[in-house]
């Protein structure tokens, strides 16, 4: 591998959150003092954000050896991870599931936390199917690690034990597929499997084989049907801030590691257009139907669920069948609608994730019917609460018809309107458990017990959280604009 220090100038936002990783360790060891950790981690990681906006990749740079490739797509899930890492670690800071009583935990959270952002943005710089499984691997036990977090709760472990259980499944799975990759091409980089495997290997069953396990190892980051079954437990038993983290940050980075392989990987080449063994496979049909069972089984086993946390994790699994849509035929305009809707997504489902967690603080329950009267307790709390919801539905005037509108479209435009239609359909069947929550709030019997006396910090951020799902709703065009741009070259 040709290293050359040139290549360090790229990677800049990744190593400065590596070195708040190894700040935030040191800082707990040595200091030991109650904020020292925290102002760590949060100036480095606003470091970091401050670094990805002031220099942009301009095209495309291929670095370490060409296993890591920094380009637009990059770029954007870059600057998504810092920010859900910032406001996350934020609102964990006030979290007792996760500082404890006398913040007693709060160097090994958030240096996970940092590393955890590290992971993700790796993942999706990846052009190597060695740097892939390596990051996959860094993000999977961070992410055990924050499951089990809070050590003294049974259902905490549980949830962390099941996490490990399917996690080493999926990575045999994906990884079983990546060396079928390996062994027909002989080549670990995206772009030279893509030129052996279009010039044609003649074992088309042993590379559709591939192809489906490193899709079913990737389909369980992402929570697709049938690799879903870890989610609601994970998210019901883990701290609410590291469910919130969950519900954003490795599902975006799944997507856009899953969009970089197959993308790479499967289309284009040296001779242009789509490799033979899409059009044979019947590709389209596999994804499409893909899509339509995870987002309705999703919404279907939502439905009846009581405890909050877990119906967002049901809800969580809908929008990946969502996002999948755009992802049907490999096309730009798919893609395109994927990004805008999964940083559209990422506001509205970490703000709902973060009034659980403000409820949490006070309540010591996620269960739905402790909501009852909220809306008169606590009534700008729930209102914040209501506009995530009707986002999270897909109704104007919110971002998230926007985001919905641009899926449904991209989908009609490749000629399946039946999927469309489904869509539609599920985003119908959605509103029925989302107005539950707001049926809890507003209608149910006010038990009279007082304010809950939140933080105002919370307040503020979730406020900072409802404004832009409100005013993408309306003024979208500069958000679609840098999503359109983000994904230019991989086309």
């Amino acid at each position: 591998m040709n290293f050359r220090w040139s290549d360090v100038s790229y990677f800049l936002p990744e190593l400065i959150m590596l070195g708040t990783f190894l700040g935030c360790v040191v800082t707990d060891l040595v200091l030991r003092r109650h904020g020292w950790t925290f102002a760590k981690f949060v100036g480095g990681t606003t470091l970091a954000l401050i670094v990805a906006f002031v220099r942009p990749p301009a095209g495309e740079h291929w670095i370490f050896g060409q296993m890591v490739v920094v380009d637009g797509f990059a770029h954007f899930f870059r600057i998504l991870f810092l920010l859900l890492t910032l406001v996350a670690g934020i609102f964990s800071w006030s979290s007792r599931e996760i500082m404890g009583r006398d913040r007693e935990h709060q160097g090994e959270y958030f240096a996970l936390l940092a590393v955890l952002c590290f992971g993700m943005m790796t993942m999706v710089m990846s052009a190597d199917l060695v740097m892939m499984a390596l990051s996959i691997e860094l993000v999977s036990i961070t992410s055990y690690l924050l499951a089990g977090f809070a050590r003294f709760s049974l259902r905490s472990s549980e949830a962390a034990m099941k996490y490990v259980l399917w996690g080493a499944v999926s990575s045999g799975f994906m990884i079983y597929g990546m060396s079928l990759f390996y062994g027909l091409t002989g080549e670990t980089g995206f772009t030279a499997i893509r030129d052996r495997v279009a010039v044609g290997s003649g074992h088309e069953l042993t590379l559709l084989v591939a192809t489906l396990f490193v899709l079913a190892g990737i389909g369980y980051k992402i929570s697709a049907v049938p690799f879903h079954f870890w989610t609601p437990d994970v998210y019901e038993g883990a701290p609410s801030p590291v469910a919130a983290v969950f519900a954003a940050g490795p599902k975006a980075a799944g997507f856009a590691l899953l969009t970089r392989f197959f993308y790479t990987t499967l289309t284009g080449g040296e001779s242009g257009g789509h490799i033979a063994l899409l059009e044979q496979s019947q590709w389209p049909w596999v994804v499409a139907l893909l899509s339509a069972v995870t987002m309705t089984w999703g919404n279907l086993a939502a439905m009846k669920q009581e405890n909050v946390k877990r119906l967002l994790a049901y809800s969580s699994i809908a929008h990946v069948g969502y996002m999948l849509m755009g992802f049907v035929l490999l096309t730009e305009h798919g893609l395109q609608a994927i990004l805008f809707y999964l940083l559209i997504y990422a506001i509205m489902t970490v703000g709902a994730f973060l009034v659980v967690i403000a409820l949490n603080n006070r309540l010591g329950s996620e269960e739905l019917h402790e909501w009852a009267g909220l809306g008169y307790r606590e009534p700008l709390l729930a209102s914040v609460m209501f506009v995530f919801l009707i986002s999270l539905t897909g109704l104007p005037p919110t971002a998230g018809f926007i985001g919905k509108f641009y899926l449904f479209a991209a989908v009609g435009e490749a000629g399946m309107w039946w999927l469309a239609i489904l869509g539609v359909l599920n985003s119908v069947v959605s509103l029925y458990y989302y107005m539950r929550i707001a049926k809890a709030m507003w209608f149910a019997p006010d038990p009279g017990t007082g304010r809950l006396g939140l933080a105002t910090a919370h307040m503020v951020l979730l406020v900072l959280l409802v404004i832009p799902t409100l005013v993408l709703g309306v003024y979208w065009s500069p958000l679609k604009a840098f999503a359109d741009r983000s994904v230019g070259g991989l086309f």
